[in-house]
């Protein structure tokens, strides 16, 4: 009988996998994709290069997923950022250069917009991620969504628009999804507002030479018992004594299990014993958000050529969030582009090439008509990905924390919780995820 079984091939499972390893257990990692990463996905070019169509960002904030590049031999790179920030309102183009980089907003706006920020800050920073439904105010924040605070809160129109602009930024969901008590957790998990959104010294400084999926592929790689594939599971059933995990006709036995996907897909499971009422609530209230990723490939950087950094932030959508995400050490250039929140929804029903002609028309109002002289059009819709049902991450709608919060991280008999919507820093990050992956095989160790 093997120590533990893991439900989940990306970065919580395998790190979770690795560090059990490392501590002298046996392991069974199971994945119902054909492949390690989860919600991180390498597109293969023609040159060997690849576009990443999942989670790619991390910077030196986040120590543990430097700390395993470093360990795993992976280089890492700066992301591009020389030149000017454009800023888009609906009506014009704002540019300024990317270390004084601010949204287009008059003087009063910009004071009233700091003025909340900073609200926003001393707010979070009172706030205890591992426990956020024990702050004294945790009911009140958790009873309000972010949007019915942002509309109190900002006296000007345009720092509200920016304000929701962060939050379906952020969650890729619209700001009445989520209660503003999972906004400051949130901020809170990442450090703060200017961390999350930064390039510098922020969470996007850099990328790993050939894609975050390497990490995944590289430690799967390395463990004594090959991951099993294809292998999505339906049913798990527990006694005092074991845990037997099943998919389909195939079944493994163990003496403690951690399932390391999303909250909402691990509510799909058969548990025998049921979960218990309360934990079974808390998967039924943790959506994911709604994204669609994609990339542009140019035959060059043209962008960089007219002094802009490639960054494009925009009031009007359906493309807000723009970037320059051409690969290392290559001629040709590549812009990465997002539909997100409502707009996502409603784009999601479209054809691939109605998406592919909107975006060209999107970035051609920003660049001007080199934009559409294009070379290759890829994107992935994290919606319709069976094991994912979403990107980047889960969030919680109002009243989930206070209700249920409690029951996030708690083993229930000898099943164990890992994933990047468990973590308490870097919450919804592969920061996190790896985070929680340690924490949850650190459950077992003692345990064991």
């Amino acid at each position: 009988m093997t120590d533990v079984i893991i439900i989940g091939a990306g970065l919580a499972g395998l790190n979770a996998a690795r560090k059990l390893e490392q501590s002298g257990h046996t392991v069974q990692v199971i994945e119902a994709r054909d492949r390690v990463g989860g919600r991180n996905l390498a597109q293969v070019l023609e040159d060997g290069n690849v576009l990443e169509m999942g989670g790619q960002w991390i910077g030196p904030v986040q120590e543990r997923i430097c700390a395993l590049c470093d360990e795993l031999g992976l280089e890492r790179y700066p992301v591009h950022n020389t030149g000017h920030v454009m800023f888009y309102d609906g009506k014009q183009k704002k540019m300024k250069t990317h270390k004084e980089a601010a949204p287009p907003l008059n003087v009063f706006e910009l004071l009233d917009l700091d003025r909340v920020v900073k609200k926003i800050t001393k707010m979070a920073n009172s706030i205890d991620t591992k426990a956020p439904w024990e702050h004294p105010k945790a009911k009140e924040w958790d009873s309000q969504t972010y949007d019915s605070w942002v509309e109190r809160n900002p006296f000007t129109k345009k720092a509200k628009r920016f304000l929701r602009l962060i939050g379906e930024a952020i969650f890729s969901t619209e700001p009445t999804d989520f209660s503003f008590l999972h906004f400051l957790f949130y901020i809170k998990s990442g450090k703060d507002i200017e961390t999350l959104i930064a390039i510098d010294r922020g969470a996007q400084q850099e990328r790993v030479v050939g894609g975050t999926q390497l990490i995944s592929k590289k430690i799967a790689a390395a463990l004594k018992k090959e991951v099993e594939f294809n292998s999505p599971v339906t049913r798990i059933e527990q006694n005092e004594n074991k845990v037997t995990v099943y998919a389909g006709a195939k079944s493994w036995t163990a003496k403690k299990a951690i399932i390391a996907i999303p909250p909402t897909l691990a509510g799909r499971i058969i548990y025998d014993p049921p979960m218990p009422p309360n934990r079974d609530q808390l998967t039924q209230r943790v959506p994911m958000g709604n994204v669609i990723k994609m990339q542009v490939v140019y035959k060059t950087p043209f962008w960089r050529e007219a002094g802009w950094t490639g960054q494009v932030i925009s009031f009007e959508g359906p493309v807000k969030v723009v970037l320059d995400n051409t690969p290392h050490n290559v001629d040709y250039g590549v812009i990465v582009c997002f539909i997100e929140a409502g707009e996502g929804r409603i784009a999601t029903e479209w054809s691939p090439e109605k998406r592919e002609a909107v975006v060209i028309e999107g970035l051609a109002r920003y660049f001007g008509a080199a934009a559409r002289n294009y070379e290759a059009y890829y994107e992935m819709n994290w919606v319709k990905e069976p094991y994912s049902r979403g990107c980047y991450g889960g969030h919680f709608s109002p009243g989930v924390w206070t209700a249920f919060g409690k029951y996030l991280r708690k083993p229930v008999g000898h099943i164990h919780w890992a994933g990047t919507e468990t973590a308490t820093e870097w919450n919804g990050y592969m920061e996190g995820a790896i985070r929680s992956g340690h924490r949850a095989a650190d459950e077992i160790i003692d345990s064991l």
